[in-house]
């Protein structure tokens, strides 16, 4: 790579980490689309910049962008502050004006004798490739002031994006903590636009964070994954670009950026869809074994009998034969066939598993027919579940499953009911 790609490299790795880490608090407050607005009102004042100087000055340039994103921004709180309408529509009306009115500069400008040669088209698509040592410097300065302000504000910030409320009551000013924060997004978009342009920046602020929300339950990790991303994709978009396809870094670096958002919505270990998938499937597998446990072990014991034939116990639960096979694996149940049917009863494994299951879900039913009555003795925050039920509502809850004659009757670890002769063996 020659020079000028490696000041291409560095800057848009550190639009990338900037705007990932400020794109967290965006995304957490739910304003994915504040950066969209912002990008697009920083078109009037470029054009502005250039209308008024009549050069084209990059530095100029982006002191018109933002004077007008924070005009832009101002305009939103006075919206959703002194009027009903809501943040969402303020946001649409302050883009569609915003951008309006620059479209019609920008018209105006093509127009002029100088026209052809603004250039100025080339902040809605971005244009990397112009880049040069000096914008580079300009990039590194103020995406390093951002990260140092992000760091030292981190709590602050934490408080804005989840208890503002909480955050007043402390002595803090929350309008302006959000007006900085505002200020802050209007500089990575005015840094970026050279790089992504009006159109694609709000992609380089939202879809590293939300990639990294998929990663982890703590802010402080999602700001480094999502900063990690940001830079990664630049740097991917940069290096693709630099083969001479003739095709945009700004375009290819949203689309590594949207790649790794598409894997960790796919892969990550917690939020993934894959492993949610997985989760699903597990979880349908134990239900599925435990209503067949639970069936077989109620049926047996209105029947009283040890043994149950397949087809009788089909025409009053939904039988599974896959499922029967995999408790048979288990060493839970043992089948034996006669002539065109199969017999089906429980190891003395089995029995004690059934007779657990069968036991914890009568004993929720009794929960939740008497939680009104149960509910003042538990302590504060303790619930009741299935896979917990606290150890001194066992004693009420065998009081009530006697009351209503629901008490499984067939006890394994009864030595009195003698139920090891009851077991057929495999």
């Amino acid at each position: 790579m020659d020079a000028n790609t490696w000041w291409v490299l560095i800057g848009t790795a550190l639009l990338g980490l900037s705007s990932g880490v400020l794109g967290c608090f965006a995304f957490l407050r739910k304003q994915g689309l504040m950066g969209d607005v912002l990008a697009h009102a920083a078109l009037p004042g470029i054009c502005l910049a250039f209308m008024i100087t009549g050069a084209k000055n990059s530095f100029l340039f982006l002191i018109g962008a933002a004077i007008t994103g924070i005009l832009g921004s101002l305009c939103i709180n006075w919206i959703t502050r002194y009027s009903r309408i809501k943040e969402d529509t303020a946001l649409g009306l302050i883009l569609s004006v915003f951008f309006g009115l620059g479209i019609v500069l920008l018209t105006q400008i093509q127009h002029s004798n100088n026209g052809n040669q603004s250039g100025l088209d080339k902040f809605l698509f971005g244009q990397s490739a112009s880049m040069v040592a000096s914008d580079v410097q300009w990039m590194a300065i103020m995406a390093g002031l951002l990260l140092l302000m992000s760091f030292l504000l981190f709590k602050e910030l934490k408080l804005l994006c989840f208890d503002a409320s909480y955050g007043q009551s402390l002595g803090f000013s929350m309008r302006g903590l959000n007006l900085l924060f505002m200020t802050f997004l209007v500089i990575v978009v005015v840094i970026g636009l050279q790089v992504a342009g009006v159109v694609l920046m709000a992609a380089l602020i939202v879809t590293p964070a939300a990639a990294a929300r998929y990663w982890t339950e703590q802010l402080s990790t999602m700001v480094w994954i999502s900063a990690v991303m940001g830079a990664c994709s630049g740097v991917i978009g940069t290096w693709i670009s630099s083969f001479g396809y003739n095709l945009s870094t700004g375009p290819l670096i949203v689309l590594a950026a949207t790649m790794m958002f598409i894997i960790s919505m796919m892969v990550a270990p917690q939020r993934g869809l894959l492993s949610r998938l997985v989760r699903l499937m597990k979880t349908r597998r134990e239900l599925a074994r435990e209503q067949h446990i639970n069936s077989i072990y109620t049926y047996m014991e209105k029947e009283q009998v040890l043994k149950v034939s397949l087809l009788d116990l089909q025409t009053q639960y939904p039988i599974s034969t896959h499922v029967l096979s995999q408790l048979k694996e288990e060493g839970l149940i043992h089948m034996e066939e006669d002539h065109q049917d199969i017999w089906i009863g429980f190891t003395e494994t089995g029995w004690k598993a059934a007779y657990d299951t069968v036991l914890t879900n009568r004993m929720l039913e009794m929960w939740l027919m008497h939680e009104a009555d149960l509910a003042s003795k538990l302590p504060n925050g303790e619930i009741v579940s299935k896979d917990s039920i606290p150890e001194h509502l066992v004693p009420e809850l065998q009081k009530l499953m006697i009351q209503h004659q629901c008490e499984p009757k067939w006890n394994p670890y009864d030595s009195n009911q003698r139920m090891k002769e009851r077991v057929v063996s495999p």
